[in-house]
C-alpha cells in the first residue's frame, strides 16, 4: 500500500455530528439507469468486461404484394466496464483505535458519496456522446413549461419510443421554470408545483434536476456562429479528412449510399485545428433558396416527420482553406445519413451540395429519453486476499462498491479502499439532448 498521508483528525466526541451533512449531488442518472443484464452484477467481473444487449430490429413496407426478401438484421448494443474509481484511506493503529474505529460509517458513506458523484458525472456524458438529435439553440434559456413541452413534441415527433419519457434539466433552470408556470392563471393547476418547487411529471414525463450536466465547448465555427455550406458527401466519392491535430485520413466512398462525413465550406479560417470540436452540434437550415429542406423520416415507418436534420461530430476536425470535414455522430452507434430507400433510410431527400448547417455554440447538455435506454453495468469485483473485502450496493447512490482493508506487516498502518468498475450508454434513437445556455 502506499505511505500514509499526513492526516488531521479529531476527537470523535469532538465532531459536531449534525453539522456534518453529506454533500450529495443529484445522482439521478444513475438511480434511473436501466440495470437489467441477467444476473450481470452478480458475476465476478474485471475492467474490460463487456455486456450486450438487444435493440428492435428495423424493417422496411413494399408497396406490392410481390416482394424480395429483406435481410434479417439483429442490432444489439454494447457496454464496456472499462471505468474504474477508487478512495484511498489509511490510519496507523493508534488513530484507528482511539479516533476512526467508532467513525468507520462516516468515512465509509462519505467514500461512497464521492465515488457516486463521479460515476454519475460520467453517465452524464451520454447527454454529449449518445444523442444526434437536440431541443434549443444554445443561448437561449429554458424557462418555461411551453418550451419543455415543445422539446416533448419534438421527441415524441420522431417516433422512435413510445410511453413516458424522462426529462433530465439543469437544477439552475428549475427554479425559472416553476416561477413561469405560477405566474399562469390557475385555479387548481398549480398548486402541486406551487408546494413542491419541483417539476415532477409533466406532458407525460417525469423530470429530474442535475447539477452535473455536461458541458460542452464548441469549436471555431459554433463560437463564431459560422454558416457551413455543404460542397461533397462520402455517399459519392472519398473525402479527405483533417482531424484536431491536422493530419490527414481518407474516408472511402460508402457502398450503399449512406453518409457517414460531410465536406462544407464557408469555415471562419484556415488551418484551424478547432474548426469543429468533437459532439459538436450540427443542424440544417430551412429556407436554402433552390433546396428541399431536410427532415428525418420517422424511425419506425419511414414518414417525413417534423424534425429538421441535425447531427454530432463524431471527432474533432481541422479547418483546410475554408474547407472542413466532418464525421457524422454519434459514432457509438455508427450513426449514418441515409437517404437511399432501405430499412436504414432516415432522410426525405439526399444531402447534396449547397445545403448549409449552422453550429451549436458552446451549452450545456440535459436530457430526454423513453423506453428505458439508458444503461449502467457495474459488475461485482473480485476478492483482494489477503485482505479482508466485501461488496455492497450503496441504497443511496446505486453504487455498487467494493471495500477492502488489511494492515501492512511491522509497518504500524492499515489501509482502507473502496472502488468500482462500470460501464454505460445511450440507445441513441430513443433520446434527444436539450441545448441549454452555459448560464442554466
Amino acid at each position: 500500500m502506499p505511505a500514509p498521508a499526513q492526516n488531521i483528525l479529531q476527537q470523535v466526541q469532538t465532531y459536531q455530528l449534525s453539522s456534518l451533512g453529506y454533500l450529495q449531488n443529484l445522482c439521478c442518472f444513475i438511480s434511473n439507469a436501466n440495470t437489467k443484464f441477467k444476473d450481470f452484477e452478480k458475476l465476478v467481473g474485471n475492467l474490460g468486461d463487456a455486456v450486450s444487449f438487444d435493440l428492435p430490429p428495423r424493417l422496411i413496407t413494399n408497396n406490392s404484394l410481390v416482394v424480395s426478401a429483406q435481410p434479417a438484421i439483429q442490432r444489439t448494443q454494447s457496454l464496456i466496464c472499462s471505468n474504474p474509481k477508487s478512495t484511498f484511506l489509511s490510519f496507523s493503529s493508534a488513530q484507528f483505535v482511539y479516533q476512526v474505529e467508532e467513525y468507520m460509517h462516516r468515512w465509509g458513506k462519505s467514500a461512497v458519496y464521492e465515488i457516486g458523484t463521479q460515476v454519475e458525472s460520467d453517465v452524464a456524458q451520454v447527454c454529449l456522446q449518445n444523442t444526434f438529435r437536440f431541443f434549443g439553440d444554445g443561448t437561449t434559456p429554458i424557462t418555461s413549461y411551453t418550451q419543455l413541452a415543445q422539446a416533448l413534441a419534438m421527441f415524441r415527433n420522431f417516433g422512435s419510443a413510445t410511453g413516458r419519457a424522462k426529462g433530465f434539466i439543469s437544477d439552475i433552470a428549475e427554479p425559472q421554470i416553476i416561477g413561469t408556470g405560477l405566474n399562469q392563471f390557475a385555479l387548481d393547476r398549480n398548486n402541486k408545483d406551487a408546494n413542491s418547487w419541483e417539476l415532477g411529471s409533466f406532458s407525460n414525463c417525469d423530470w429530474f434536476k442535475s447539477n452535473l450536466l455536461p458541458i460542452h465547448y464548441a469549436g471555431t465555427e459554433g463560437t463564431k456562429g459560422s454558416t457551413l455550406t455543404v460542397v461533397a458527401t462520402n455517399a459519392t466519392g472519398s473525402l479527405t479528412w483533417y482531424n484536431s491535430n491536422g493530419t490527414s485520413s481518407t474516408i472511402p466512398k460508402t457502398s450503399d449510399g449512406s453518409v457517414t462525413a460531410i465536406q462544407f465550406n464557408g469555415c471562419n479560417s484556415a488551418s484551424d485545428n478547432n474548426s469543429i470540436a468533437q459532439y459538436d452540434r450540427l443542424q440544417f437550415k430551412d429556407g436554402v433558396s433552390g433546396y428541399t429542406d431536410l427532415r428525418y423520416l420517422t424511425f419506425i415507418g419511414h414518414k417525413v416527420s417534423n424534425s429538421p436534420v441535425q447531427f454530432s461530430a463524431a471527432q474533432g476536425s481541422a479547418s483546410n482553406g475554408s474547407n472542413v470535414v466532418v464525421l457524422v455522430g454519434p459514432q457509438s452507434n455508427a450513426f449514418s445519413l441515409q437517404a437511399n430507400s432501405c430499412s436504414y433510410q432516415n432522410l426525405n431527400t439526399p444531402i447534396v451540395a449547397g445545403m448549409q448547417c449552422s453550429v451549436m455554440p458552446s451549452h450545456k447538455s440535459g436530457l430526454i429519453y423513453a423506453g428505458d435506454p439508458l444503461f449502467l453495468a457495474m459488475p461485482k469485483l473480485p476478492d483482494q486476499p489477503p485482505y479482508y473485502t466485501g461488496n455492497e450496493i450503496d441504497p443511496d447512490t446505486g453504487v455498487s462498491i467494493r471495500m477492502y482493508f488489511g494492515t501492512m506487516f511491522g509497518a504500524d498502518m492499515m489501509g482502507i479502499v473502496h472502488d468500482c468498475i462500470y460501464g454505460y450508454t445511450l440507445v441513441p434513437e430513443m433520446s434527444m439532448a436539450l441545448v441549454l445556455p452555459l448560464t442554466q
